[in-house]
């Protein structure tokens, strides 16, 4: 007997990375998954992947539009939804305050914050009382990490509204909490090195913040928000759940 067994879960941002992980996680519990990504061809691969228990729908979530239409496609499935894990997220390149543009800075923004804001706000009629939130947060908003600014202060942006949700849904026994990675292995953060030999030297940098000595995989990541989507955590709301390698509750205290 699956942890999520009998319950249907939407996942934005899940054809690659954690949401990937996180989709197979979920169906692996038993659920059915919902999910959504930009790229045409990551989501007909992670449609592949997945198989029948999954329904993969193409859409950008700062776009309300897309939005819409992927409501609509859930609500003529069915089923309502019991499990939100607002986990699509990006940035622009990096850049300082120096170097920060009104494009790169609209665009993480839309993404992060509004995309998540309108995800969460669109779902709420077709999510069942008694239901969970899951948002992914980002240890990077607990740190002053250089060049990380607009990015950083967009998930601490959603840190907040998580908290004003918890409160503001409890009356229908809604849980929100926030999921906060470390460095992880996707190809998110792959696409930082923006070069195949800038790779490895990348990852072994990231590693070296981060007291367990490695970046964390996906599957680790899923396995944290396995536990806040489900049962387990259901005396949980409106907090962080930090899967970092201690990243943050150690070097940022130093």
């Amino acid at each position: 007997m699956g942890q999520l067994d009998g319950k249907t879960a939407l996942v934005t941002g899940g054809s690659t990375g954690i949401g990937l992980a996180t989709a197979q996680r979920f169906i692996a519990e038993g659920a059915r998954v919902w999910f959504t990504g930009r790229r045409q061809a990551e989501l007909d691969a992670a449609a592949t992947l997945l198989g029948d228990r999954a329904t993969a729908v193409r859409g950008d979530v700062s776009s309300l539009d897309d939005l819409d239409q992927l409501f609509a496609r859930i609500r003529g499935g069915g089923a309502g939804l019991d499990i939100v894990f607002a986990n699509a997220g990006g940035g622009s390149a990096l850049a300082t305050i120096d170097a920060l543009t009104p494009e790169n800075f609209d665009r993480t923004f839309a993404i992060n914050v509004r995309g998540t804001v309108f995800t969460v706000q669109k779902a709420l009629p077709l999510l069942a009382d008694g239901g969970s939130i899951v948002i992914t947060g980002s240890s990077s908003a607990s740190r002053g990490n250089a060049g990380f600014g607009d990015y950083s202060a967009s998930k601490a942006a959603i840190r907040q509204f998580a908290r004003t949700w918890a409160t503001e849904l409890a009356r229908r026994r809604i849980r929100v909490n926030v999921v906060v990675p470390g460095p992880t292995d996707t190809p998110g953060l792959r696409g930082i090195a923006q070069e195949p030999g800038h790779v490895q030297p990348l990852l072994d940098a990231m590693a070296g913040t981060v007291p367990l000595g490695r970046v964390a995989q996906p599957a680790e990541i899923a396995a944290a928000v396995l536990f806040l989507a489900s049962d387990q955590s259901s005396y949980v709301t409106g907090s962080e759940l930090f899967a970092d390698g201690g990243e943050v509750q150690t070097f940022a205290a130093a």
